[in-house]
Formats: structure tokens, C-alpha cells, sequence
């Protein structure tokens, strides 16, 4: 897969799950990355750097210009550590702790993340608002309750699945408590009937 279309696919996916999870400025967004999955290869074995960098560069374009603050996990060598802006941890209370990502510890993404932030620090814990996983890291750990699967534009990035999580307040109260209309699903149910009836235009003409 050429860089262009890596930069492509991870643009158009980014801004789908930020647009089905209703993400405002100043929320928290994970990326879970194996850039192993993205070339064709088992997770964690075949780590490639420029792929991470290009990966966490384009993400961070597109959240920087929204407002949104980016953190990337790293693997479990490193408890699932997170890389985010020291402003970041600092504003969230978040507990930094000591380490320093490598390829094969950590990942090609904090290796990224490392190199294009600010000033990058790596935290214990996060409660995201929403997030991506490319090729299957796993991410859940970090998404605040209540999680919520979307369902992206693209299932995949080269080789690597993709899945995303959102998040909405919890439900609380008993048999006469009323609830605000679900955004998530809204904003994902419309843009699927729009992709639908794209499809059908398609197909007829």
C-alpha cells in the first residue's frame, strides 16, 4: 500500500468516527496501531516505523486543526502506556510515569508520537472519549463508560481490521427517569442511510 493511499484511507476513517462519535474541541482521542497488521504481518513482529509516522502525522493534523487531543497506546511491554502532549496530562490530572517507547516496546505510533508532538510525555491511564484501533490492539481499556461500537467508513487500513469506539454518558435513574436522544447512534444511522441511497444511485445508473 503506497503512502498515499495510507494517508488517504486513515484521513477519510479519522474524520468518520469523529463526525459518528459527535467529538468536540478539547475531547481526548486514542489510536491503537500495529503497523505490523498494516503491511501483512502478525502484530508486534514486523513493526515499521515509517508507517507509524505516517500514520500518527496525519492524525494529528486533522485533530490539531479540530482541537482534539491525541493519545497514542502503546503496547502491553509498556502496560498500555499512553503518549499525549504534556499540557494534556497536565490539564487532565493524568499520572506520568517513566518510559521511553522503542519499536518492539511501545510501538512504531509512540515512536511517531515521540518525534511529531510538542512536548510528549507517557501516561498510566486515559479516559477517552472515543477511538481507533488499527489492527486489533485493543483500545477498550482507555475509552470512558459508556463504550460505543462505530462502525467506520473503512474496515481497513492495507492489511490491518479497523475498529472504533465512542463513548455516551451513562443511563441512571429508574422506571420514570427520561433520556436525551442518542447522538451516536443518530448521527451513524443518518450517514448510513446516506451511504445507502449513494449506493442505490450508483447501481441504478
Amino acid at each position: 500500500m503506497k503512502e498515499k493511499d495510507i494517508q488517504r484511507a486513515t484521513s477519510q476513517i479519522v474524520e468518520d468516527v469523529i463526525d459518528k462519535a459527535n467529538l468536540k474541541q478539547g475531547a481526548i482521542f486514542v489510536l491503537g496501531l500495529s503497523s505490523s497488521e498494516v503491511i501483512g504481518g502478525q502484530i508486534g513482529k514486523e513493526s515499521s516505523q515509517e508507517i507509524g509516522e505516517i500514520i500518527v502525522k496525519t492524525i494529528l493534523d486533522i485533530l490539531e486543526k479540530k482541537g482534539i487531543h491525541l493519545a497514542v497506546q502503546g503496547r502491553e511491554h509498556v502496560n498500555r502506556a499512553l503518549v499525549v502532549e504534556r499540557q494534556v496530562a497536565e490539564q487532565f490530572g493524568l499520572e506520568i510515569v517513566s518510559v521511553l517507547p522503542t519499536l518492539h516496546a511501545g510501538g512504531s505510533g509512540q515512536l511517531a508520537a515521540f518525534k511529531f508532538m510538542q512536548d510528549p510525555v507517557e501516561v498510566e491511564f486515559i479516559k477517552a472519549h472515543a477511538g481507533l484501533d488499527i489492527g486489533d490492539t485493543a483500545i477498550g481499556m482507555h475509552i470512558k463508560h459508556v463504550q460505543v461500537p462505530i462502525r467506520p467508513l473503512l474496515r481497513e487500513i492495507g492489511h490491518a481490521h479497523i475498529t472504533a469506539l465512542a463513548s455516551r454518558p451513562k443511563l441512571i435513574g429508574g422506571a420514570r427517569a427520561h433520556y436525551p436522544q442518542d447522538s451516536i447512534r443518530s448521527r451513524e444511522n443518518e450517514k448510513d442511510k446516506t451511504t445507502t441511497r449513494k449506493n442505490y444511485q450508483i447501481f441504478d445508473s
